[in-house]
């Protein structure tokens, strides 16, 4: 399978490229970034359009802008894609999904294995730990990190929301000053940045008496672009269609 990577010069970027080139399932057809040069002894391109014809599918961590960019290359020319990106607003997960109805595409806010796994252990343990126990998401990326919450973080929230039948009016970023009682329905979401975290993040479900945590660490990027490039096997036998981690995974079986 053809693979192209979009922000090849980036550290998710080069962390890709060397899972496609130790892959022999796969082939590195393009390195696309917005200024050309080399990346681990490949040739990196500007031209979008180039880049996506070369490949079978486009893998992109990158910004929300360029996503949307290339998502539009790669409808145009009936190719696949992996979405890595998070930070979209809900306007640009709109065309995203309007993109999914002309081509397959896989979109998660986390690709690594693990974390996905994390996802359906939180919704299990919202489920029947229920509203007894109050609900904190804590997540810790590395400085360079430009968004936050992480995406993920959004994730774990949504998904014990919707085990516990609550919506994001429920959620509290952070806490300052007199913030009153904590009210039972609400789930805090903290962010923590600094040196060269990976990426952590845990779910913290506390009830009178006991502690209850779900949590994941990433040590290696690379946990990352191996689900990316699962995701990217995966697509190639699917049609057109929106798809995230759990599909690829298989976790939405009953």
């Amino acid at each position: 399978m053809k693979v192209a990577i979009a922000g090849a010069g980036g550290r998710m970027g080069r962390t890709l490229i060397e899972g496609v080139l130790a892959d022999r399932a796969l082939e590195l057809a393009a390195a696309l970034d917005i200024a050309a040069g080399e990346v681990l002894g490949r040739k990196v391109t500007t031209d979008v359009a180039a880049a996506v014809r070369a490949a079978d599918v486009l893998i992109d961590f990158t910004r929300p802008e360029g996503t949307l960019a290339h998502l539009e290359a790669c409808a145009s020319a009936g190719k696949r894609m992996v979405i890595g990106t998070t930070g979209f607003s809900e306007a640009q997960k709109s065309r995203i999904a309007d993109a999914g109805k002309r081509i397959p595409i896989v979109m998660a806010p986390n690709f690594a294995i693990g974390v996905n796994v994390v996802f359906k252990l939180a919704e299990m343990a919202a489920a029947a730990l229920g509203d007894a126990y109050d609900v904190e998401v804590i997540e810790a990326h590395h400085r360079h990190k430009v968004d936050a919450p992480s995406g993920t973080a959004l994730k774990l929230a949504e998904v014990v929301a919707g085990a516990l039948k609550r919506n994001r009016s429920d959620f509290v970023f952070g806490r300052q000053g007199d913030t009153g009682e904590r009210p039972g329905r609400q789930i805090g979401i903290h962010a923590i940045r600094g040196g060269d975290i990976v990426g952590e993040h845990t779910v913290l479900f506390a009830g009178m008496g006991e502690r209850v945590e779900v949590a994941v660490r990433s040590q290696s990027r690379m946990t990352y672009a191996a689900g990316a490039l699962r995701a990217a096997l995966w697509l190639r036998e699917r049609p057109a269609g929106l798809y995230d981690m759990a599909d690829v995974l298989g976790l939405k079986r009953p």
